[in-house]
């Protein structure tokens, strides 16, 4: 009997150790076959939600693991937005091989300008210029010509991707255009986890953590933080440019600090600083808006669905600080601690 006891709260640990990555396992493979199941509404709702996932990944860069708070975010998504719409011909097809690496570097090159400028601030006046760079180029394509003024721009024939004559990607499919989303935000998410497991991504936890330590030990914590910025800057660049694609529109209102707030508010739904905790807050934010503004559900109240949604993110941040992904790691931690005992 003591041998059968001893070994239970083991199994008990090491199956709350691997809850986790195997239910993110299990949420792919359920993302996966939604082409398959799934009606064109939902292939497109969540081929959004996926680029907002994108999106938030970048951002989760720098506040979670970099502690840089950024309200101008949003300058990189419709920057790369932007650049899609204004290099492609009106009636023709652009090359995915040309528009992609141009619009995100592009986005990179806004944020390394910003990032030199910017950097050099902390706290709140971080904050503040980085909405400062934001409003500026929202006003830019507002403003001007440049980019259709308020009306923005369309893009009548999204990219494709050819080899010789043969089209390998058709993205006015939905599906494939589903699974090449999917595709990217495995590859954002992967590529994330390994560069904060290298030595550059121990830098930036130290720097969160203590930034004139790492400064005193020799660490070159502007150009570290630079790195990383210009590095989300991208890859928010990315999501843009999928948006773009999608939506087969761009206007400036994607440029708008809002913009950069609703990512922000996913970050706190889903959690800071565990990459996981970025996509989740990504689908629970765009599902809680669906459910929020749904006439079908709430009538007349759906017009209001911002106050409800608002009231909802306050009790989440005061019942669950540490957002959804803190409540899943702290039901483990539990389970193992429970084990252990």
């Amino acid at each position: 009997m003591p041998l059968i006891s001893s070994g239970a709260p083991a199994n008990r640990a090491r199956f709350s150790a691997r809850a986790l990555p195997l239910l993110l396992a299990l949420g792919a493979l359920g993302l996966g076959l939604i082409p398959l199941v799934g009606s064109p509404f939902y292939l497109q709702l969540f081929s959004k939600i996926m680029i907002m996932a994108i999106f938030a990944l970048s951002l989760d860069l720098l506040v979670g693991y970099t502690g840089l708070v950024s309200l101008g975010h949003s300058a990189y998504f419709g920057l790369a937005g932007y650049v899609v719409a204004l290099v492609s011909p009106q009636y023709e097809a652009a090359s995915l091989l040309t528009t992609l690496p141009l619009a995100m570097l592009a986005a990179g090159g806004l944020a390394l300008v910003i990032g030199l400028l910017v950097l050099r601030t902390s706290g709140i006046y971080f904050i503040m210029v980085t909405l400062a760079f934001a409003q500026m180029l929202y006003f830019l394509f507002h403003d001007t010509k440049l980019g259709g003024g308020s009306d923005g721009l369309y893009l009548y024939v999204k990219p494709e991707l050819r080899l010789g004559g043969t089209q390998l990607l058709n993205l006015d499919d939905p599906a494939q255009f589903y699974y090449f989303i999917f595709g990217l935000m495995l590859a954002v998410y992967f590529i994330l986890r390994m560069v904060l497991r290298s030595p550059f991504g121990h830098a930036l936890l130290g720097i969160k953590a203590n930034e004139h330590r790492m400064r005193s030990l020799g660490f070159h914590v502007f150009w570290y933080k630079l790195g990383a910025f210009v590095l989300a800057g991208m890859l928010a660049g990315l999501s843009g440019y999928l948006a773009a694609c999608q939506f087969g529109f761009v206007s400036p209102e994607i440029l708008s600090w809002h913009h950069s707030g609703n990512v922000l508010m996913m970050l706190l739904l889903g959690g800071m600083g565990t990459l996981y905790g970025a996509v989740i807050g990504a689908f629970s934010f765009v599902m809680l808006q669906e459910f929020f503004s749904s006439e079908v559900l709430f009538g007349s109240w759906a017009r209001h669905w911002q106050l409800a949604m608002g009231t909802f993110i306050v009790l989440m941040v005061l019942l669950l600080p540490n957002g959804l992904a803190g409540m899943l790691r702290r039901f483990g931690l539990t389970a193992a601690e429970k084990g252990k005992k």
